[in-house]
């Protein structure tokens, strides 16, 4: 940031008083900007022994494979938002929306937040977003071509959990350095504390 949102001055980059953290300050009214992590809500949409995929039309990673998700608004919940980016990516309606992974993606300071949901119906297609929408078996999951690795972290809880009958949510902090999120091994949810 270099300059005010509010009255276009310059800024300087320093902790402000009873703060513990740089911030960026206005030079000339004072304002204290805060940058904070944005959330990504969306969906893994099930019908019956399948996942909808979209391939994505735009960067990062384009013609890569993904679930259907995205920046939240202002104004909405996690739950609507990860509906409506269903929706404006797949053409699809779901139901039934439970958080199901909650990821903190360190080095971009994002938090994703991936409910798990019922398709209502086969009524889906591409979107602006996206080039292709499909259905895939676990067998039939384009694991070489997922977009990101909070996806295939997903998609591996998802099939694991469906053996065992019970989807619990899964909690991971991801540090790795953009551009190796797809490379790294897959990583587990953080065990539960206090016997939870």
């Amino acid at each position: 940031m270099n300059y005010c949102n509010l009255c276009g001055s310059t800024v300087r980059f320093e902790i402000p008083a009873g703060d513990n953290r740089p911030r960026h300050i206005c030079n000339e009214c004072g304002e204290i900007h805060y940058v904070n992590p944005k959330i990504i809500a969306g969906c893994l949409p099930v019908y019956e022994d399948k996942v909808l995929l979209c391939k994505r039309a735009i960067e990062p990673r384009v013609g890569y494979w993904t679930l259907p998700a995205g920046f939240m608004e202002n104004g909405e919940s996690t739950r609507n938002a990860a509906a409506r980016e269903t929706l404006e990516e797949a053409n699809a309606r779901v139901s039934d929306l439970q958080l199901y992974t909650l990821t903190s993606i360190v080095p971009v300071s994002q938090v994703q937040m991936i409910y798990l949901a019922q398709l209502d119906d086969l009524n889906f297609s591409a979107g602006d977003e996206t080039t292709d929408v499909q259905l895939f078996t676990e067998e039939t999951v384009p694991w070489d071509d997922l977009a990101f690795q909070t996806i295939r972290n997903a998609l591996r809880f998802y099939f694991a959990d469906r053996k065992n009958g019970a989807f619990p949510l899964h909690h991971v902090d991801l540090e790795t350095p953009p551009g190796h999120y797809i490379d790294k091994p897959e990583l587990k949810p953080e065990k539960p504390e206090d016997g939870q």
